[in-house]
C-alpha cells in the first residue's frame, strides 16, 4: 500500500531572473528565489493496483516519484509504505521500493547477469536466491538469450529491461517506474507492460508515469493527474470519464490541464467527472 499526502518540494534557483526569461509562459510556481516543483500532491495505490501518473511536461511527476523513491526528501507531507513513514523509518522502508527512472543505469562493461548478481548481493540475497531471481527475471523480461552479453552491446530496449530487472531483484513490496516505456520499440514496450501486469497479478502496488494514454487505458486501475505541482484528480480510472476509451481520456485530460493553467485549486476525485 502506498499513501501520499500533502507533498511539497521546492528548489532554489541560482538566477531567478534568467530562469524567468527562459520560460515561454510564466510559471506561478517560480516565486522569488525558489521554484515550487510540487505544491500539493496526494495519491493512493493499494495492493494489486496499478496507478498511472500523468501530467504535462514539467508538472512535477518526476519530482513526485523521486520523493516516493526516497531519493529526495519532501519539505512537507507524508509518504507511507505499508503504513510506515518512508522518510521517518530509514533504510528498512526504502528497501521495500523497486524504483527505476530515466537516469537509472547499470555497469556497461558487465553482462546482464553480472549486473543483476551484483545488485542482488547489495540487497543481501544469498548466491542461490540471487541466481534464482536472475533466472526468473530474465524469463519474465525476455532477457534469457542476452543474459551473458555486456550492457554496452545491447539495444536501448534490452538495457531498459535489464534496468527493470535490477529494480525488482530484491522482491520489493511496491514498484515505482518513471516513464518505463519511453523510447522503446513495440516489442520492448509490450514486454514491459506485460511485466507490470504480472506484478499487479501478484498483488504488488505499481505506480508508473507515462505520456501514453493508451498504456493508462490498458493497464491502470487508478489515475492520478498532476498539473503545475498540484493533484487535480486521484481516483478510479473509470471515474475520470466513465470509461476506458483512450480518446475520451485524452479529451478529459486536455480539458483538465487547460483548466489547471493558472487555476491550481485541487479537485477531489468524486468532483472531477463534472469537469467534462
Amino acid at each position: 500500500m502506498i499513501e501520499i499526502r500533502g507533498l511539497r518540494k521546492r528548489f532554489a534557483i541560482h538566477n531567478p531572473k534568467a530562469a524567468a526569461e527562459q520560460q515561454t509562459e510564466p510559471d506561478p510556481r517560480q516565486r522569488g528565489r525558489f521554484f515550487h516543483s510540487v505544491e500539493s500532491v496526494h495519491l493512493t495505490c493499494g495492493p494489486g493496483e496499478v496507478v498511472g501518473l500523468v501530467g504535462p511536461n514539467g508538472a512535477g511527476k518526476t519530482t513526485t516519484l523521486r520523493l516516493l523513491s526516497g531519493v529526495l526528501k519532501p519539505d512537507e507531507g507524508t509518504i507511507l509504505i505499508d503504513g510506515e513513514d518512508l522518510h521517518g523509518s530509514g533504510e528498512q522502508v526504502r528497501r521495500k521500493i523497486g524504483f527505476i527512472s530515466a537516469t537509472t543505469s547499470l555497469y556497461e562493461r558487465l553482462s546482464v547477469e553480472e549486473n543483476l548478481l551484483y545488485f542482488a548481493r547489495l540487497y543481501g540475497l544469498d548466491k542461490r536466491d540471487s541466481l534464482a531471481r536472475v533466472e526468473t527475471l530474465c524469463e519474465q523480461l525476455d532477457l534469457t538469450q542476452f543474459r551473458h552479453r555486456r550492457l554496452m552491446d545491447l539495444s536501448s530496449g534490452m538495457k531498459q529491461r535489464a534496468n527493470i530487472a535490477r529494480a525488482v531483484i530484491h522482491r520489493p513490496s511496491v514498484i515505482v517506474f518513471d516513464e518505463p516505456t519511453t523510447g522503446l520499440d513495440i516489442m520492448s514496450t509490450e514486454t514491459v507492460l506485460n511485466f507490470i501486469q504480472a506484478q499487479r497479478d501478484e498483488g504488488r502496488p505499481v505506480i508508473f508515469s507515462t505520456h501514453h494514454l493508451e498504456e493508462v487505458s490498458l493497464l491502470c486501475d487508478r489515475l492520478s493527474v498532476i498539473v503545475q505541482g498540484h493533484t487535480r484528480y486521484d481516483g478510479p480510472l473509470e471515474g475520470f470519464v466513465g470509461s476506458r476509451d483512450t480518446t475520451e481520456i485524452r479529451h478529459q485530460f486536455m480539458a483538465l490541464c487547460r483548466s489547471g493553467q493558472g487555476n491550481v485549486a485541487m479537485e477531489e476525485a468524486n468532483d472531477c467527472p463534472d469537469l467534462a
